[in-house]
């Protein structure tokens, strides 16, 4: 079976096409090109995309789930929750865990790998907890956090059965550095957050192989201008992809400005989104702690401290361009080339160009998805 997209605005990292069709043969894209017919290849199917915009996929790095469901459930919990950010255009998903005993969350990996295993648009998972900073906690349960010790790491390693994408951890705890070793000879990538962290450290820290910034400016500390810090760190070294929160409350749209300015090619726009994504104001639970979302904030209840958000990466898109004044190419890389380049898979995902998954969404003129493709097949 081949499909054709033809009458397309392309909208990808490699730039905007207009009249752009592209041909997908199975779960991947065969050949691209512009004009009208008769110049446009044959196809078993075709779609008219209306002349609106058709961009990739886009790839979430951190996300604890959405529609009322949560990542660290069961797997139909799972799966519902998957659903919910597949209609806003997420067509591949790095599903995140807070902090849990670590027996539940090697089960929890276990889960996650035999997803992966089933669904290929499941990428893996993403251990946010236990080695984390317990005055830079946020919405982890400070009764799980621990430091890091080599054999509860290798079991967690195995656990995830190759699955294991991203790790976050503090590195000023006892033995993180070392930690660090461990998941970069395994291939998993490592992430700085919740962390205490200064600007010395943090160097370090990705010095040793390190290669991501967890929610930045969120949960670490901010940048003064005799203590850098560990954001400061990040912006220096281009070996580091920088995660964002692009909801409008996680981070002032201008400060998210600036940063695509100070780190072009490295911001990933990420959700970190929690169970109420997609649902609406009320009581949830993010792993064992009671959540109220009002407003669309979420908050540990009876705190201040933000608990996940309820973003979807179509908002934190339309947000990067209509109130950050951020490119249209880059806010797209943001969430297509640039994540996918994080966990070393660019050379498969991001990009509408052959050779590439047929991960497509269609935005209307106002940004709003209207249809979506996963692995060549139409979602929803």
């Amino acid at each position: 079976m081949s499909t054709l997209f033809h009458g397309a605005r392309k909208l990808d990292s490699d730039g905007q096409v207009d009249d752009f069709w592209m041909l997908v043969e199975g779960d991947t894209i065969a050949a691209t090109g512009s004009g009208r017919a008769p110049d446009r290849p044959p196809a078993t199917d075709s779609v008219d995309v209306g002349g609106n915009w058709l961009v990739p996929g886009f790839i979430d790095l951190h996300c604890h789930g959405g529609g009322g469901h949560s990542y660290d459930d069961r797997t139909e919990e799972i799966l519902a929750a998957r659903a919910v950010h597949r209609s806003h255009g997420t067509t591949r998903s790095v599903l995140s865990l807070v902090a849990n005993p670590l027996a539940q969350l090697r089960e929890s990996l276990a889960v996650i790998a035999d997803l992966a295993d089933a669904d290929p648009t499941i990428l893996g998972s993403h251990l946010e907890g236990p080695f984390l900073a317990d005055g830079k906690r946020g919405a982890h349960n400070p009764a799980y956090l621990t430091p890091p010790q080599p054999l509860e790491v290798e079991e967690l390693i195995g656990a995830a059965r190759g699955t294991l994408r991203q790790l976050t951890l503090a590195p000023e705890l006892p033995g993180a550095l070392e930690t660090i070793d461990v998941l970069v000879e395994a291939g998993v990538a490592v992430a700085i957050g919740h962390t205490e962290a200064d600007f010395d450290l943090a160097q370090e820290a990705f010095d040793r192989g390190a290669r991501i910034l967890t929610h930045a400016f969120n949960a670490m500390n901010g940048i003064h201008h005799r203590a850098p810090g560990p954001i400061i760190a990040a912006f220096e070294d281009d070996r580091v992809t920088i995660e964002l929160i692009l909801d409008g409350q996680h981070v002032h749209p201008d400060v998210a400005g600036m940063a695509f300015r100070g780190a072009p090619g490295r911001i990933a726009l990420i959700t970190d989104a929690m169970a109420a994504a997609g649902k609406g104001d009320g009581d949830y639970r993010l792993g064992t702690l009671n959540v109220t979302v009002l407003d669309g904030l979420a908050t540990v209840r009876g705190t201040r401290s933000i608990a996940g958000s309820t973003l979807t990466q179509d908002v934190a898109l339309r947000t990067a361009i209509e109130h950050a004044g951020v490119h249209p190419v880059d806010a797209i890389a943001s969430l297509t080339t640039v994540p996918a380049r994080a966990l070393g898979l660019d050379h498969q995902f991001g990009r509408l160009a052959p050779g590439f998954a047929a991960d497509a969404a269609i935005l209307d003129a106002g940004l709003q998805v209207t249809r979506v493709w996963a692995n060549g097949a139409l979602t929803g």
